[in-house]
């Protein structure tokens, strides 16, 4: 298909992150249906927000989202959105005996198109991936792979 220069009316972008981020001090509140309601509420509140969530999934201490970041969108203010609007919704509906808190830190890289499938499968799988891997080891091969070596935890 070609697209004439001069038709273009508005801008084409796609920024696909791959975001992780966990529970203050790694605390296992995600258990099972928590973890469920959590996720469901934050796909509601970012597609009010107009955040496209592709996928999000986690384990118990822990959430990875694929986020495709719009125009004037940046990873920083997403999450802030994200953590920050959550945290206050699960503590308000007391989902936790204990004030739940988001760790202040999160880890993002950018992702090609190649990497889509893969990553959504990855994200997919959490609960299965973490029978057999720790979250610690998860976390050490994230930094490995994406040569995060300067982010200390």
């Amino acid at each position: 298909m070609l697209i004439a220069a001069n038709t273009f009316t508005m801008s084409f972008i796609r920024i696909w992150v791959h975001c992780m981020w966990t529970t203050k001090d790694r605390l296992p509140y995600l258990r099972h249906q928590v973890r469920q309601d959590v996720i469901l509420h934050i796909r509601e509140n970012a597609r009010l927000k107009g955040i496209y969530i592709d996928h999000i999934n986690g384990y118990h201490e822990h959430l990875h989202a694929l986020i495709s970041l719009g125009g004037k969108q940046n990873t920083s203010d997403v999450m802030q959105q994200i953590k920050g609007e959550s945290s206050y919704w699960i503590n308000k509906n007391k989902l936790t005996r204990l004030k739940f808190e988001w760790q202040d830190d999160f880890y993002s890289v950018s992702i090609g198109m190649s990497q889509i499938d893969n990553l959504r499968e990855y994200i997919r799988n959490q609960v299965q991936h973490h029978q057999k891997v720790s979250f610690q080891e998860e976390l050490e091969k994230i930094i490995r792979e994406y040569k995060l070596g300067n982010i200390v935890d």
